[in-house]
């Protein structure tokens, strides 16, 4: 629920500079400090006089349309990216139960990686590549444009890449498949598995 009616900036669950060099200091500080916070602002003021205040984020991004939803959900599929990252690791594989549904669905992690980079690639314009799970355990990659959700087609959300330009241009200006391959170096896996229940 939103605290006191409205939606609070999530904090970093790390330090500013704790992702670099796969996502500098000067990203978060736009895209989470900026970006971020003008969304849940926005989302804030577009919210303030519906019958909708005071339901839980999901619940507004379920019922919500136009302007509103595009705030909930850049606030809503923020929320989980920030809080999936950690600092890099070079050696960066999947563990756990993920990494069992990873092998099982998508014949390896290399066969997996290399088609969520193909639909975050490939995403005309801006929005975000997911990978989730359905009721039945069937994991699914798809491209969300703009402030879409898994959520909205009955998918649990595991993981997302943001590929909205504000997401890696001040580290990779336009190099979207750069930014992607350090991507998989900044993964808590741990909390994709949490996210499996």
């Amino acid at each position: 629920m939103p605290l006191g009616g409205r939606f609070a900036l999530a904090e970093l669950p790390y330090a500013i500079d704790a992702l670099a060099p796969a996502m500098s200091a000067e990203t978060l500080t736009f895209h989470h400090g900026k970006h971020l916070k003008t969304y849940v602002d926005n989302l804030n003021a577009a919210i303030a006089s519906t019958p909708m205040k005071g339901l839980a984020l999901e619940d507004v991004v379920m019922q919500a349309s136009g302007a509103l939803l595009n705030n909930a959900g850049q606030v809503f599929n923020h929320n989980l990216f920030f809080a999936q990252l950690r600092s890099p690791q070079d050696s960066n594989a999947p563990t756990g139960r993920i990494a069992r549904l990873i092998d099982e669905q998508f014949g390896g992690f290399d066969n997996f990686r290399a088609l969520f980079e193909k639909a975050a690639t490939t995403l005309f314009g801006s929005g975000w590549a997911w990978l989730s799970i359905s009721d039945s355990d069937i994991l699914t990659i798809t491209q969300e444009p703009n402030a879409s959700n898994p959520i909205l087609r009955g998918l649990r959300p595991l993981l997302t890449a943001d590929v909205w330009e504000h997401a890696y241009y001040v580290d990779y200006r336009n190099a979207r498949a750069d930014y992607l391959r350090a991507f998989w170096t900044i993964i808590d896996w741990d909390v994709v598995n949490e996210r499996l229940g």
